[in-house]
């Protein structure tokens, strides 16, 4: 007799006991998401808590597949520039009506999130909003929350507006519901939508930081135009001086960036460089600092060899970067582009030391500085964001009609019951590889192979949680205190019981747990499921509180400036309010 099957209580409590651990390990992040996903999964294969055929049967849910699908025409509209409409449409209005401007970003982004992956449309609206602020004279931290808000709250609309919406719609089926329809969502996404509005409206720019970003944070940084390279001559009497000990390198205007030695960047230790003839020396200077070196006489002995305006920008790593998962060091910018990173901004803190050695990752903002070109280069060759300024990359225009008319497929033919969205997002998938609106290799680039990862794990844990009885042992405890509640506050405990999780755990690794658990509460209690399924589906989507709940406030975090804190402030009366809305307006709309 195994141990497992020694006791009842083992193999449940064993499951419980793994979940608690992945989700210290979530928050810890030890380990990336996905592979703390994967290691409960093959814990439980190990232990026996979840079966091999059970397994198995994970990859017949339609759910992660219809993701990767909805992720490649999402491509094809970013590579044909259907999205950039939006931008030109903002540009062209911004300086005329900026705050109707505003406005009418606000909305497109909800509309557009509705059908389309909201990541991609904050990437490309991103220096839109730092524009506005600009031209609205008010700080880009005032702007940049309310539009990550504005994507999230769109995704709510619809059942393809998330991957969060389509995964627990998936679980759902599994248990046995009838599947959503692809509006079926909308009575409840309008309400969030439009208490969104009136919020961001009246109290978000109460409660908003006035903060600069990290760029102007380094003004006196920002205000150095031009690095000057100089080389040791022969008969220098620079030679075999500490570099960091020269007065003409530490003078007020002028600051030592690197030594470079034949090939070598001396850069990580400056401050034992003595120097050899050869050596270039490379400083960032302002323009009249520039033409006080070349004219002073103590430099007369080192030879000016290069003078290139520089410009200082922030540049967004997004879910696509190629720097993602590489360090600084190892990418060898100021060889490759010319290009120096002076800091990065990543959750709360701005780093500017030992730079070569951090691990580049998704959400963060590098401060760089280089000549224009070659951060143009920099940018379009590793697929970065400059915030400050809108993409001017080539794209396919003459066939954004057909990127256009395959999502539109997707939600009419969805909306009027001709097929399941899976089938119809694997057409749209051949129709956009086919008429060559994007590359196989490119199209392919676009699937979150790490989201799908973690998607596949966490429905594999969750069957683990139904098989060994987790679930039930979840619901035999809380059923009784909840028996005796009105249907609103049921629906008010789910829904505060995912947003809260959400906030600190990934939201489809939530919305996996949670779904079976509110499925098989309503069972417990006599009640129709569908009422819970929709709170954890709109609790998991709407997370504001912090900026590790949802993808689009951790790109906004960086070229906003923000703190922790600030997300929590505006955030979590954002999240409360909807929940007491939710509790309302879901049992009216699909009664307990």
């Amino acid at each position: 007799m195994s141990l497992l099957s020694a006791s009842p209580l083992i193999s449940p409590l064993l499951a419980l006991f793994l979940v608690v651990v992945m989700f210290v390990l979530f928050v810890r992040e030890t380990f990336s998401t996905e592979v703390v996903a994967i290691a409960g999964t093959a814990l439980m294969l190990a232990t026996g808590i979840l079966p091999y055929d059970e397994a198995l049967s994970v990859l017949s849910n339609p759910a992660p597949w219809t993701i990767a699908a909805m992720f490649i025409v999402m491509g094809a509209l970013v590579r044909t520039g259907a999205l950039d409409v939006l931008t030109r449409q903002a540009e062209r209005h911004a300086k005329i009506r900026p705050k109707t401007t505003l406005v009418g970003v606000i909305i497109a982004v909800m509309a557009g999130s509705a059908i389309m992956n909201n990541t991609p449309v904050v990437v490309v609206m991103i220096p839109v909003m730092v524009q506005l602020s600009q031209t609205l004279g008010v700080k880009g931290s005032k702007l940049l929350i309310p539009l990550s808000y504005a994507a999230i709250m769109g995704g709510s609309l619809t059942l393809i507006g998330t991957s969060t919406n389509l995964l627990v719609d998936g679980v759902a089926r599994n248990q046995g519901l009838a599947p959503f329809g692809i509006f079926e969502i909308l009575p409840i996404g309008l309400v969030v939508c439009v208490w969104g509005l009136i919020y961001m409206a009246i109290f978000a720019p109460r409660l908003l930081p006035d903060r600069d970003s990290m760029a102007n944070m380094l003004s006196d940084r920002s205000k150095m135009k031009f690095f000057t390279e100089a080389v040791i001559p022969p008969d220098s009497n620079l030679i075999g001086r500490e570099v960091t000990g020269v007065q003409l390198f530490k003078r007020e205007g002028v600051r030592l960036i690197d030594v470079v030695r034949g090939d070598t960047s001396l850069r990580r230790e400056l401050a034992d460089v003595v120097l050899q003839v050869g050596d270039r020396v490379v400083l960032r200077t302002q323009m009249t600092e520039l033409l006080s070196l070349q004219a002073n006489k103590e430099l007369r002995r080192v030879d000016q060899v290069s003078a290139v305006e520089t410009t200082t920008v922030e540049a967004l790593i997004t879910p696509g970067c190629k720097m993602v998962g590489r360090s600084l060091g190892s990418l060898r910018l100021r060889r490759r582009y010319g290009v120096y990173p002076l800091a990065v901004h990543r959750r709360n803190q701005n780093i500017g030391r030992q730079l070569d050695a951090l691990v580049v990752k998704v959400g963060d903002t590098l401060l760089l500085e280089g000549a224009p070109a070659d951060i143009q280069r920099l940018a379009a060759d590793q697929e970065m964001v400059d915030v400050s300024h809108p993409s001017a990359r080539a794209y396919r225009r003459a066939h954004a009609p057909i990127a256009i008319a395959a999502l539109a497929g997707i939600v009419i033919l969805a909306a009027l019951n001709v097929a399941p969205i899976l089938l119809l997002a694997v057409l749209a998938v051949a129709l956009v590889l086919v008429t060559g609106c994007i590359d196989a290799d490119e199209a392919f680039s676009f699937v979150d192979g790490q989201l799908l990862a973690l998607i596949f794990g966490m429905l594999a844990v969750g069957a683990g949680l139904q098989n060994s009885g987790a679930i039930m042992l979840i619901v035999d405890g809380a059923s009784p205190g909840l028996a005796m509640l009105p249907a609103p506050l049921i629906v008010f405990v789910v829904f505060i019981m995912t947003s809260t999780l959400t906030e600190i755990v990934s939201n489809n690794a939530v919305a996996v747990i949670m779904t079976p658990i509110a499925i098989s509460l309503a069972a417990a209690l006599g009640l129709d499921p569908r009422p819970l399924v929709v709170a954890v589906m709109i609790a998991a989507s709407c997370a504001f509180a912090t900026p590790i709940g949802y993808q689009t406030n951790t790109l906004v975090y960086g070229p906003g400036g923000y703190k922790f804190s600030d997300f929590m402030r505006v955030g979590i009366p954002l999240n409360l309010s909807i929940a007491v809305l939710a509790s309302f307006v879901i049992p009216f709309n699909w009664p307990l």
